[in-house]
């Protein structure tokens, strides 16, 4: 059990020597980890997107990738915590720029988590990919929407 959040630690550490496939799930996160979020899809995809990144992390940890792990720790826990951060913005404009921050934390997770897919002593984040990829569209729309249609 995760001190600080309530959350059962996810197994994650069944890789297949073969394929280097990580298997990680969080479909069963303790929901009661956040406030009132609950009916907010992003700021509940990015947390947990963030819980799996710290497990993938542990992995990277693991196997003595610490650079890689550092820079995908910090970047893949940033998206929800500035997600979260804009729920309590001052203006419209201020929930803009901290969701563009967001945005970019998302763009810079995709590229770490792609560097490990490409690289062959790395674990495979097929997974984390595919997450990335859904929260980066969810953050696009919604900067697309806020701004009133332009990018």
């Amino acid at each position: 059990m995760c001190r600080l959040a309530n959350v059962p630690m996810i197994e994650c550490s069944n890789i297949d020597a073969e394929t280097k496939d990580v298997e990680l799930g969080a479909n069963h996160l303790n929901t009661h980890y956040m406030r009132n979020y609950k009916n907010n899809p992003i700021v509940d995809k990015t947390f947990r997107f963030a819980v799996l990144v710290v497990e993938f992390s542990d992995i990277l940890i693991e196997k003595k990738r610490f650079a890689i792990a550092d820079q995908l720790l910090r970047s893949g826990c940033s998206i929800g915590a500035n997600v979260r951060e804009a729920q309590g913005a001052e203006s419209k404009a201020d929930f803009i720029h901290k969701m563009k921050v967001a945005y970019k934390e998302a763009e810079e997770t995709e590229y770490w988590l792609e560097l490990c897919n490409a690289a062959r002593s790395y674990p495979k984040p097929e997974l984390l990919l595919g997450k990335i990829e859904e929260i980066l569209k969810i953050l696009n729309s919604i900067l697309t929407t806020s701004k009133g249609g332009k990018k």
